[in-house]
């Protein structure tokens, strides 16, 4: 998403949504911000935005970037949430080293919601990369509201976690037991050390006689050898018939001649993964 054109586009949205007195007094607000650069003036302004547009009110996001549409979609944007990442967005656009440091310290104070506002909506900022940190601490967190706004239905862990940052991620996400499926770009964020601790993960809730969520394999999918086409057969022998889905998901895109070999022998399974009747999207309502 280019920036620029998404500042627009979220303009556009509050234009089309909000009375004509409220977008005229967000601009005049976000021109007083700008002209006087005034850190109590943004600060004051990100407050009031709260009462005067109602959160329940839904935003009108018709005609817009495919690309934002979707995003907004998914993330279930409020109308509030909105208003306030656009009105930060503009104020960074206008002055990025002033604002910076502005908009960190907005962030070190802000409520649950103002928080979860700006997890979710990180990547419409200029500067998205510098608040990396804050989407790191998020996956400390034990409210749920905050670690799923960084983690799910958000490209930003992808573009800007190391691996470490990432593997910590997905493995919380499944210890809190999210939906799995909402994490973004899981297949090109696979990495060696994530299978290693997926692989381990999974032995440990398998001598607990645990349940394991069957997406929890689809990083696994390239480092098909080893001690993890043990785990496939694991999953092929089970009882339950979506894991043994996922063992045929992983082991038909691995490319891996033994994997493929490990799901020849299983050519129902097989035949259900090539003609597209099962993918990683639609396995779990496959129950």
């Amino acid at each position: 998403m280019q920036h620029l054109d998404t500042r627009k586009q979220l303009s556009k949205i509050l234009g089309d949504s909000v009375s004509e007195e409220t977008h005229t007094w967000i601009e005049n607000k976000l021109d007083l911000i700008i002209k006087s650069k005034s850190a109590k003036e943004l600060y004051l302004s990100y407050s009031l935005l709260a009462g005067k547009i109602d959160p329940a009110q839904k935003p009108r996001i018709q005609g817009i970037n495919q690309e934002l549409e979707k995003y907004l979609i998914a993330q279930n944007a409020n109308l509030l949430q909105i208003a306030r990442i656009y009105l930060l967005s503009k104020v960074l656009e206008s002055d990025l080293a002033y604002f910076s440091t502005k908009v960190a310290n907005l962030i070190q104070v802000a409520d649950t919601g103002e928080l979860e506002t700006f997890l979710k909506f990180l990547m419409l900022l200029p500067n998205a990369g510098d608040y990396n940190h804050v989407g790191v601490e998020a996956l400390r967190t034990n409210i749920g509201i905050i670690f799923d706004a960084i983690a799910l239905n958000n490209p930003y862990p992808s573009i800007y976690f190391n691996d470490q940052q990432w593997n910590q991620m997905y493995l919380k996400a499944a210890f809190m037991e999210r939906n799995l499926g909402e994490i973004v770009d899981v297949e090109k964020r696979a990495n060696r050390d994530l299978v290693r601790i997926i692989s381990d993960y999974a032995h440990e809730r398998w001598a607990a006689s645990r349940d394991i969520d069957p997406l929890f394999w689809r990083p696994v999918t390239g480092f098909l050898e080893g001690v993890l086409l043990q785990d496939m057969d694991h999953l092929f022998r089970s009882k339950d018939k979506i894991e043994n889905l996922a063992a045929a998901l992983c082991c038909y895109y691995s490319n891996q001649p033994e994997a493929i070999r490990l799901l020849d022998k299983y050519p129902n399974l097989k035949e259900k993964v090539a003609n597209k009747a099962v993918t990683w999207e639609n396995l779990k309502n496959k129950l």
